[in-house]
């Protein structure tokens, strides 16, 4: 397994009104994060939220190429980006305990926290098509070119790994700084991971190694 120590970037936030960041999702422009009661969209250029939506977003985002997904509870919305209209729902796996979400190959795939256990599910019916077992608690999930990462937070202590698809094991692993936990994953298509920070209120942009 490969090992190393997570090199930030960048930090954002915290921001006005945002007490904590669950989930993040990366649309192309704007990074998307979670807000308790709204989906807030984060220049990465300028540091400032530019655009909220009245959306309940406790958890896991993920952008599909034209919606935002999101977890609320115990169900997960299907949002429109321009309107912050709620399209569809379906139930949530972990019914309340999900926090991590992604989307890849027409699917969705969920983070089980405290189950430490990831789903690939159906995004019509929210029907689950494949679990895979982590060791850890799971606090956000992401594809990166082929490859499924996944962040944990537990003990205070925080990483994001790179895991085999099929069997769930550990492949590389970034570790976070002493106190800095990681509540959402993203990746941005090019060189770096967006990390969501939980109660810090922050947004963090962590190097994706080569």
């Amino acid at each position: 397994m490969k090992r190393s120590q997570a090199e930030i970037i960048r930090e954002y936030g915290p921001f006005p009104g945002i007490d904590q960041v669950g989930g993040v999702t990366y649309d192309g422009t704007n990074v998307w994060l979670a807000a308790g009661a709204t989906l807030a969209a984060l220049d990465t250029e300028s540091g400032e939220t530019v655009r909220a939506l009245d959306v309940a977003a406790q958890a896991g985002t993920a952008f599909d190429g034209e919606h935002l997904w999101q977890i609320a509870d115990a169900r997960i919305q299907k949002v429109d980006p321009k309107t912050g209209r709620v399209l569809a729902t379906i139930p949530a796996p972990g019914a309340g305990g999900d926090s991590g979400l992604a989307w890849a190959e027409g699917t969705l795939w969920v983070g089980q926290y405290r189950d430490q256990k990831i789903h690939q599910i159906d995004p019509e019916t929210g029907k689950i098509l494949r679990t895979i077992e982590s060791k850890r608690f799971v606090t956000g999930v992401s594809w990166v070119d082929g490859e499924l990462w996944h962040a944990t937070w537990q003990d205070d202590e925080s990483d994001i790994r790179r895991i085999d698809p099929q069997t769930g094991e550990v492949l590389q692993q970034i570790d976070m700084p002493a106190g800095v936990g990681v509540s959402g994953l993203e990746w941005d298509g090019k060189d770096r991971f967006y990390c969501g920070g939980g109660k810090s209120g922050k947004v963090r942009a962590v190097r994706r190694p080569e």
